[in-house]
């Protein structure tokens, strides 16, 4: 199988003249070849040479017209440069073997064939030859082409050591197989299976990475059903496997949560590939084990769920070493209200609810609604099809609300400076309890969102807790 007809790029005839002037022999090996025969776009390309890495990667870009800056990393034998939106990276064959307490290999120059026994699955192996004598050649030594036209994923040498070796790798079959929608072979996923604690000794932030990575998939359930069932979920995140199960009593059951969230998880997918958003889906049933109740009189209660929810996202945030940040208030916020246009739903929808939801989803309203559309999984059609028009309504009334109100992310038309010159009082607890009482009198649609309307409260206020006017202010 030769594949010289797809070559015709300038990085290719300039990869194989430098070899060739060098006197190395050069392959494209791993991600462009599989991703080249499943005709997906690829942004960087891996050269493997039998000779330095580094050297070919500077011969490369010199040829080029040294247009590109090289990096090179001398302790790893590797060098790259990027041209566009194209990252080439290059390094010298090799063999690696490990010792058992570390994924850390002790890495010897080695052969194309050492470099491809060495890849975490057959079609990661493929390589295709840019020397003279064979360019465009495809070399395929653990029959990787047959495995993609299988959708099958399998390692190239003995699953468990592959495994072993480098436990990482059993997070990257299910991630490439949740991507591409393959199939695990049987004694590849058994494998996995018999060393899932050996991911113990793989750093949380390369565990996340994939596991985003899985999340960001097409159909993020099909990875995490194949994680839970390997048992690796339960030890890189075990609150998400406590979803899993349905209780009875007194033949009273609760749906499972579990699927539920996966379900979620796969409905707003569909909508968005916001990672955040796609977190918010994992997370906003994740306190319902710790929330579980049975009433005899209404059966399973999952009160405060929310709440507590919201409050467990930042310990998970920090032990899945996901970034503190303005993500993490996101996903927080959206765990905090996900009820709450429900509840909006279920009753008589008033201003005063609108306005509260839009001042506490802010700019994240539409998010929120997204994800609540998403939380709607009954087998029931038509209760479906209820609840989504009676989200529309509930879009509607926002709308309108909004656009009378404008109460997203408002601030009380008094600011805490205006309080201290009218009272000539120092900052303190006081001029926060004004200011909330104004805001909360806006909400419920007792005064207007207007300066002129807020000042008069203030003064009422002001009065009512003895304060006295010294100056005056400018309206």
């Amino acid at each position: 199988m030769n594949f010289k007809d797809k070559l015709k790029s300038e990085i290719f005839e300039a990869v194989s003249a430098a070899a060739e002037e060098l006197g190395f022999d050069v392959y494209i090996v791993g991600g462009y070849v599989r991703d080249m025969l499943l005709n997906r776009p690829s942004k960087d390309i891996d050269f493997v040479s039998v000779g330095s890495g580094i050297e070919l990667a500077q011969k490369t870009s010199e040829r080029m017209g040294d247009t590109t800056k090289v990096s090179v990393f001398k302790s790893f034998g590797t060098a790259m440069f990027k041209q566009g939106k194209m990252e080439f990276e290059f390094v010298g064959a090799r063999k690696e073997s490990y010792r058992r307490e570390s994924r850390k290999p002790i890495v010897e120059d080695g052969t194309l064939e050492d470099d491809q026994k060495r890849r975490d699955f057959t079609i990661n192996a493929l390589a295709i030859s840019l020397n003279k004598k064979n360019f465009g050649e495809l070399i395929d030594p653990f029959d990787g082409v047959q495995h993609l036209k299988r959708k099958m994923l399998k390692t190239p040498l003995d699953p468990a050591i592959t495994f072993s070796d480098d436990p990482l790798r059993m997070m990257r079959a299910i991630r490439f197989s949740s991507q591409l929608m393959f199939d695990i072979d049987e004694d590849t996923f058994e494998a996995i299976i018999e060393n899932k604690e050996r991911i113990g000794i793989v750093s949380k932030e390369r565990i996340t990475d994939e596991l985003n990575k899985i999340i960001l998939s097409p159909k993020p359930s099909y990875g995490f059903n194949l994680l839970f069932h390997a048992g690796l979920l339960e030890i890189i995140f075990p609150e998400m496997v406590a979803l899993h199960g349905v209780e009875k009593i007194n033949g009273k059951g609760h749906k499972d949560n579990f699927y539920h969230t996966l379900q979620v998880l796969d409905n707003i997918s569909v909508k968005t590939d916001d990672l955040w958003l796609r977190w918010a889906a994992i997370l906003h049933d994740i306190a319902k084990p710790a929330t579980k109740r049975f009433d005899q009189k209404v059966g399973w209660t999952f009160h405060g769920h929310e709440d507590k929810g919201a409050r467990m996202v930042s310990k998970i945030f920090r032990k899945l070493k996901l970034p503190l940040n303005e993500k993490m208030l996101f996903v927080e916020k959206l765990v905090r209200l996900h009820l709450r246009p429900i509840a909006l739903v279920k009753a008589t929808i008033t201003d005063s609810a609108v306005r509260r939801l839009l001042y506490e989803s802010g700019d994240h309203f539409e998010e929120l609604m997204q994800l609540c559309r998403a939380d709607v999984t009954s087998k029931n059609h038509d209760k479906v099809s209820k609840y989504l028009r009676n989200f529309d309504k509930v879009e509607a009334k926002v709308k309108t609300v909004e656009a009378k109100d404008k109460v997203r992310n408002f601030q009380p038309p008094v600011t805490g400076e205006e309080i201290i010159k009218l009272y000539d009082i120092r900052p303190g607890k006081v001029i926060g309890e004004l200011k909330e009482e104004i805001k909360e009198a806006i909400l419920d649609g007792e005064i207007g969102n207007n300066h002129e309307e807020a000042f008069e409260l203030l003064l009422k206020l002001g009065a009512k807790k003895g304060l006295t006017i010294k100056s005056e202010i400018n309206e």
